[in-house]
């Protein structure tokens, strides 16, 4: 922005516009966004209560399970709160350290969720690669310090984002293109060389996500190298405790993947369709991922369908 005498200066506060085009029909949209958060936080938080209340799933998948579902809750809810206050209340006014403290949780918890995918990977990979060690590889204090590597792993490679943010002058517009702060729009804003905020976040994306990816694929070459020399019915058993987790990757790299491309290839400020794969990126997981787990995984569904007999019951009586 620029102060009263001409000279460029820091922002205090940004506009968050939400849906750049459908800013008319953005109150009645809010209303399957919200239902859509509500179905994350609960689907997520029935994960997590189903894991820590039934002793047989004490084990280092669904250990791994509860993590995915704690980072999906505080993943949407870093963001959905204020995106509903923009569309309800019209409240698009966020303020300079405020928009720090969101994209540091957004970027970081994502980070941390590609950790603990990894983790789940690797946790298959000894399972059907390595049966016999499972048990001693993956002890219930070694899965807890996987757990706390994820998180100071996150928070240690987006530690200078807000420090690359905060040297940024900003003049002209303090308006972002989407509905909450993403380290990609904020720096587009800046009127100053971003050649350390762009190498930066290629940094993060490739020491993070691409090797998380690279990594959980080349487990899956092995997995598939092991499951190939089984029997059909053991073949049948090992695809079958992979097929969640493989959901679980796509769901959360392909929405990612194609916001970087189209961060990356996008020409125009206010395009509507960076703010759309944007949303999925940040929603769709949440909500899917105890979905997928709940029909695909046997123990988690029978587990369910107990807790809604048994709910049923005591309301019928």
């Amino acid at each position: 922005m620029v102060d009263p005498a001409g000279n460029e200066s820091s922002a205090t506060y940004f506009i968050l516009i939400g849906l750049p085009g459908l800013e008319e029909v953005q109150f009645w949209l809010a209303f399957p966004l919200c239902s859509l958060y509500l179905i994350a936080v609960l689907g997520n938080l029935m994960i997590i209560y189903i894991v820590r209340t039934e002793h047989s799933l004490h084990e280092p998948m669904y250990i791994f399970l509860c993590m995915l579902s704690g980072l999906d809750i505080l993943i949407s809810t870093s963001f959905m709160p204020k995106m509903m206050a923009i569309f309800w209340f019209n409240s698009t006014t966020i303020q300079f350290d405020a928009c720090l403290v969101q994209m540091f949780a957004i970027h970081s918890l994502s980070g941390m969720e590609s950790t603990v995918l990894l983790a789940m990977a690797f946790d298959r990979y000894v399972a059907i690669c390595h049966p016999l060690r499972h048990a001693t590889v993956l002890t219930l204090p070694r899965v807890a310090k996987i757990g706390m590597a994820a998180v100071i792993r996150g928070a240690a490679l987006m530690a200078p984002l807000p420090v690359f943010i905060k040297r940024l002058p900003f003049c002209e517009s303090n308006v972002l293109s989407h509905s909450y702060c993403l380290h990609q729009d904020v720096m587009k804003l800046a009127c100053a060389d971003i050649r350390v905020n762009v190498i930066y976040g290629l940094i993060v994306i490739i020491s993070a996500i691409g090797l998380d990816s690279l990594l959980i694929s080349f487990s899956y070459l092995l997995i598939l190298k092991t499951v190939l020399g089984l029997t059909r019915e053991a073949q049948a058993k090992a695809f079958g405790t992979c097929v969640s987790h493989v959901c679980a990757v796509f769901i959360f790299y392909v929405p990612f993947i194609g916001l970087s491309m189209v961060h990356r290839f996008s020409k125009r400020h206010d395009s509507l369709l960076p703010v759309i794969m944007a949303n999925i990126y940040l929603l769709v997981p949440p909500v899917l991922n105890p979905i997928v787990y709940g029909v695909k995984t046997k123990q988690i569904r029978q587990r369910i369908l107990r807790l809604f007999h048994v709910t049923t019951h005591l309301t019928d009586s």
